[in-house]
C-alpha cells in the first residue's frame, strides 16, 4: 500500500472526515538534501475537515492527526504538513 493510501485509510477510519485530500509534495523538495531527487513519498500534505476538530485548538488538531499517523511517521515519512478544519470553519482550500 502506498504512503498516500495508508494516510487516507488511517485518517478515514480514525476521524471519518467530511473532506480529505492527501497530496504528495516530495517532488518540491528535490535537491534539499544530498542525494534526494524528489522521488517517492517522503513529504506529504493533509487537508482535512472533520467534526471531531470542533472546539479543538490548532495544536490539538495536529496532535490528533499525528497520533493517527504515527505508524506512517515511524516508517520513515520525513515531513507532514497538516491543514485541519472543523465543518463550520472556512478552509483555505
Amino acid at each position: 500500500m502506498s504512503v498516500k493510501a495508508r494516510i487516507e485509510t488511517l485518517l478515514t477510519e480514525g476521524l471519518r472526515p467530511e473532506r480529505l485530500e492527501v497530496i504528495n509534495e516530495s517532488h518540491q523538495h528535490a535537491g534539499h538534501q544530498p542525494g534526494f531527487d524528489g522521488e517517492g513519498e517522503t513529504h506529504m500534505r493533509v487537508r482535512i475537515v472533520a467534526q471531531q476538530f470542533s472546539g479543538m485548538s490548532r495544536l490539538q488538531r495536529h496532535r490528533a492527526v499525528n497520533d493517527l499517523l504515527k505508524p506512517v511517521l515511524d516508517a520513515g515519512l520525513h515531513a507532514l504538513a497538516v491543514e485541519a478544519s472543523a465543518p463550520d470553519e472556512p478552509a483555505r482550500w
